[in-house]
Parts: structure tokens; C-alpha cells; sequence
């Protein structure tokens, strides 16, 4: 399963689920019970042991499990005039409704949270970087480092109230394309040879409820499509030797989902239009869709099938995740694919619904399905 980064036939997303311990250690943390250094501490520990579990399970690139976040969207917090975006996502977080109609349907936080800029924004800590450099220190295997894409970020954005500093909305998306080239620089500069980038957001263009949301905002969603698409090419480009993956999904909190629709209306101009080394897609439920619009992959890229779900208790079967990669490679030659599980484990502290138990053995399938796929 080793072999350069661009290739590797398994991944994950980048979170983990959380021990007890840590939640326990972040809830002390609010209460003021502890302080920072105390969670510091607690949080070295618990990234020390799920490395050695990922080393132990045979992945061939492992993550921190983002255990130093309280949400995957964390990576973009210590930074100048968006100050208070980790506040309002976890306020959104807390308040989420479901959609009577869809069930188990979560509003999105970044669709019921909007953060104002307060001032022209500008990176005052690269966390990812640090996150990196103390995981890489516990492992000789490659560790991934994730970050929060320029799409997401733009869809938290409140235009309206931050005309004083941005009177220009995508001067706005230009700063954040600056401050995200800051980040991955500094990662580079550390020694992380593969990056990548949460980009949920891409859902929202083929999602009704989420376009009308786009238009009530005065936005066009092809035109904020198209140059998001631009941004998210900026913040990768010029980095040779760095692997770049590109994840996308429709919500993976507690098992909720936040967005409907398939690929197909966005599949030609996202897929061939991304210059990612890896496109982490979603595909464990019919939500997704088929695997048609793979054909519009740019030749070379990985496409990573989510077939493996952080939603679900159930333990997939080998034969059951051979069998869809077949079926995808139909429209993409084998090559070109990889697996992993359909997003991350524990997108904010609580985690999912499952146990790590059942989370390292549909790991397990995944490299065993693997071996049977490409050795």
C-alpha cells in the first residue's frame, strides 16, 4: 500500500474519533477547570496513541485524528479580522435544527452562521503547521495534514456586514486564498508532503435549499462556483513535491447530512477543473449518485471513492467495497482510483455514533479490499 503520496491506494479524511479522556480534558478546559498547558498536554498524549494505532492498523499515511480542533473547520481560527468564525460555528453547531421534511436533514453551520471581518485579514498563527511537526516527530510514516479550503471559508463570509473593511466580497476570497498560501507554505517549509483540503462547500451548487441560500445572499452560484474554483487552484499551485488532496462531502455531524444531489450538474467543471492530486469524493450512499461523472477526471488525478462510511455503525464487507470500485472503474480506469472511508470520524469532539473499535476494522477492510484491488 506504500508507494508516493499521489498514488496510495488507501486514505482517510482526517479526523479521528476522540478518547474520553481528551473530550473530557477539552470540557475541563471550558469549565476553566484546567489550563491551556494542561490540554496541551493531554492532547500530545492522545495524538502520541492514535498515531501508534495507525501504525498498527498498516495505514500508509496516518493524521493526527485533528485532535487539537474542536471542529475540522478549527484550522483557519488564529487568523486577524475572522477572529470570531470558530465562535459562530460552534454557536450554529449547538443551535442546528433539522429539517422536518428530510428527517435527519442538519442545516450546515456555515448556512446558519455568518462571521462579519473585522479588520483586512492576516495569518497570526499557523497552527496546521505546528499540528504537523509534532505528528511527523512521533512517526517515520507520512503524515497528512488537513486545512480548511477557501470555498468553505467564503461561505461563512457576511458580506453585507463587513462592507467597511471589504466593500469588495471577493477582495475578501483573495485575502483568504493569501492566508491559506501561508499556511500551506509554512507546512512545505516543515517537511508535510501531502495536504489536504476540506472543501464540504462544493455540495451547496448542486443542493437546492443551498443555492436559494446563495441567491437570498445577492450571489450568483455559478459565478461564486467559478471563482472558488480559482481560489482553490491558487492555494496549491507552485508547490512541487507536495501531494494535494481534495475532500468533499455532505455533512458528517453525528451522523446527519446537510445536502442533496449528485455530482453530474457541477462534475465537468469541478472534476476537470481542479488541479488536486487527489479528489476524495463521496460515495457511501445514493445521495452521491453513480459513478458517471468520473469520466470528467482530469488524466492523472486520483479519484479517493468514499465507500466506507463515518456515519454508520455497520462494518462493511471486502467484497461489498471490491465491488463498487469495480463498478467506478468503469468509468475511470483502476489506476486512477484509491479508497477510504466517506469523510472523517469525528468532525467536531463528540465523534460519530460507533466505537474505535468498529472505526480501525473498516480501516482493516479498506486495506484488505485493497490488496485484492491493485496487488
Amino acid at each position: 500500500m506504500s508507494g508516493p503520496l499521489d498514488r496510495l491506494r488507501v486514505d482517510s479524511v482526517g479526523s479521528l474519533l476522540r478518547p474520553p479522556t481528551l473530550g473530557e480534558a477539552f470540557a475541563r478546559r471550558r469549565r476553566g477547570e484546567i489550563d491551556a498547558d494542561a490540554l496541551h498536554e493531554a492532547q500530545d498524549e492522545a495524538v502520541r496513541e492514535v498515531v501508534r494505532a495507525q501504525e498498527k492498523v498498516g495505514l500508509p499515511v496516518v493524521v493526527d485524528g485533528e485532535y487539537r480542533r474542536a471542529t475540522f473547520m478549527d484550522s483557519f481560527a488564529d487568523v486577524a479580522g475572522y477572529a470570531d468564525l470558530a465562535a459562530n460555528l460552534w454557536a450554529a453547531h449547538a443551535r442546528r435544527t433539522l429539517d422536518a421534511a428530510g428527517g435527519d436533514r442538519a442545516e450546515a453551520p456555515s448556512a446558519s452562521s455568518a462571521t462579519v471581518a473585522t479588520e483586512p485579514l492576516r495569518l497570526v498563527r499557523n497552527v496546521p503547521r505546528e499540528e504537523f511537526a509534532f505528528a511527523q516527530g512521533c512517526t517515520d510514516v507520512p503524515v497528512k495534514t488537513t486545512v480548511l479550503g477557501p470555498d468553505r471559508v467564503f461561505q461563512t463570509f457576511d458580506a453585507e456586514g463587513s462592507r467597511a473593511v471589504y466593500p469588495d466580497p471577493w477582495a475578501f476570497l483573495d485575502d483568504v486564498v493569501a492566508v491559506e498560501r501561508d499556511i500551506v507554505t509554512g507546512l512545505v517549509d516543515a517537511g508535510c508532503r501531502y495536504v489536504h483540503v476540506d472543501a464540504p462547500g462544493f455540495t451547496a451548487y448542486v443542493d437546492p435549499p443551498s443555492l436559494e441560500r446563495l441567491r437570498r445572499r445577492g450571489l450568483d452560484p455559478a459565478d461564486v462556483l467559478t471563482r472558488t474554483l480559482t481560489a482553490e487552484n491558487a492555494v496549491v499551485r507552485d508547490h512541487p513535491g507536495t501531494t494535494f488532496g481534495l475532500h468533499v462531502c455532505r455533512g458528517n455531524e453525528q451522523g446527519h447530512w446537510h445536502r442533496e444531489g449528485h455530482y453530474d450538474p457541477i462534475a465537468e467543471q469541478v472534476f476537470s477543473g481542479l488541479e488536486h492530486d487527489r479528489l476524495l469524493l463521496e460515495y457511501d450512499t445514493e445521495r452521491a449518485g453513480s459513478f458517471a461523472p468520473l469520466r470528467f477526471v482530469r488524466p492523472g488525478t486520483t479519484v479517493v471513492l468514499g465507500v466506507v462510511s463515518t456515519k454508520s455503525a455497520r462494518v462493511e464487507t471486502v467484497d461489498e467495497v471490491v465491488a463498487r470500485v469495480e463498478e467506478a472503474a468503469r468509468h475511470l480506469p483502476l489506476e486512477q482510483l484509491a479508497i477510504s472511508p466517506q469523510c472523517g470520524f469525528a468532525s467536531t469532539i463528540e465523534g460519530n455514533d460507533l466505537t474505535p473499535d468498529q472505526q480501525w476494522r473498516k480501516f482493516e477492510v479498506l486495506l484488505e479490499a485493497a490488496q485484492r484491488l491493485w496487488d
